[in-house]
């Protein structure tokens, strides 16, 4: 409208041989960008209107032909128009699908599982994307609370769908096995098919990283089994702990090359600690200069911050320390164990 309007005041404000009125045709061309189809006809018509107006002040400025050129772009543009309106009606159908697919695979956390508070954070590296190749869950089981969370080699569809396969393995076994290597082993045993049903051209580099955790209901306590996953921290009276593995466990997928041996460390969990379980996307963010984010000082810095509000400070410092850019997936966890237990 706004180029309509210009073209119309430089046509009467401008001697006739400079003519103006030739740039019609831009304005409906223009609103099939924009504009459903009807919209667009009438604008095109308004522009017919307008040029035969303009005839009647001015004889030679070869009304016929750009009145042509008008009704032949009106009707291109209105056909554009409708294929453009198609294809964004499909488009929003296919996000809604992929939207619910998403949801169901990387489902939104319980905020509490008996004391226990639990926090989440996710961005996927991909635009338009809700979840990548990072993954997480938290079950309240008869064990007690049992988490997951680890990071798939690779990006796109591909280590979603190694994502997706973990996750729902995890769901199963959490609730059957009694131990955290017996969990693991379902896990190990459940990448292992699905890298031999979806292959990948570099078959021993379809892995995933992962850390299994478990909260016992009764006790103050925490169990760790960590699969080359970065190590959670813990904050513990104001100090910050890094809980290192006491010997290391192969990523889903590696055993048969490294070894199937499985280590579960125990360390205190009191109430009021606050425990960040977290992927590689996190403490690998990088600077302009190439520096890390330095997350254990991080930690350290912060005050006794709900679950909810650390993991919105982290979010907002990851983007300030990375200067908006993600290259990788990333995901946390903030679980902080209540001073008074509610049931």
């Amino acid at each position: 409208m706004v180029l309509t309007a210009l073209i119309a005041a430089l046509a009467f404000s401008t001697p006739r041989e400079i003519a103006f009125s030739r740039l019609l045709p831009a304005a409906p061309a223009l609103a099939a960008a924009m504009w459903p189809v009807l919209p667009t006809v009438l604008l095109g018509a308004f522009c017919l209107l307008l040029m035969t107006v303009l005839s009647l002040f001015y004889t030679d400025l070869g009304t016929q032909y750009t009145s042509a050129a008008i009704v032949a772009v009106t009707l291109a543009a209105a056909y554009g128009s409708h294929v453009r309106h198609q294809r964004e009606e499909i488009l929003f159908q296919l996000r809604l699908v992929a939207d619910a697919a998403q949801k169901v695979l990387l489902r939104p956390l319980p905020r509490r599982i008996g004391d226990l508070e639990i926090e989440s954070l996710y961005l996927a590296a991909q635009e338009q994307a809700r979840i990548g190749g990072d993954f997480y869950e938290a079950l309240g089981t008869p064990h007690g609370v049992r988490l997951l969370i680890g990071d798939v080699r690779g990006k796109g569809l591909s280590a979603v769908g190694v994502a997706s396969a973990v996750i729902s393995c995890f769901r199963e076994a959490a609730y059957d096995e009694p131990d955290l290597q017996g969990i693991v082993h379902r896990l190990e045993t459940t990448v292992t098919r699905h890298s031999a049903v979806f292959p990948t051209q570099d078959q021993p580099e379809h892995f995933a990283t992962a850390l299994l955790a478990e909260i016992p209901s009764d006790g103050d306590s925490l169990r760790i089994l960590n699969c080359g996953h970065p190590p959670p921290l813990i904050a513990h009276r104001g100090k910050v702990r890094v809980l290192d593995p006491t010997v290391p466990s192969p990523p889903l997928n590696l055993a048969s090359l490294i070894g199937g041996r499985y280590w579960v460390d125990t360390v205190t969990y009191a109430r009021g600690d606050r425990l960040l379980l977290y992927t590689d996307g996190v403490s690998e963010a990088r600077d302009h200069t190439g520096r890390f984010f330095p997350l254990p000082d991080w930690m350290q810095r912060q005050g006794v911050e709900q679950p909810r509000e650390l993991l919105d400070r982290l979010h907002q410092d990851l983007l300030r320390h990375s200067g908006g850019r993600r290259d990788d997936d990333i995901a946390a966890l903030v679980l902080r164990r209540s001073d008074v237990n509610r049931r």
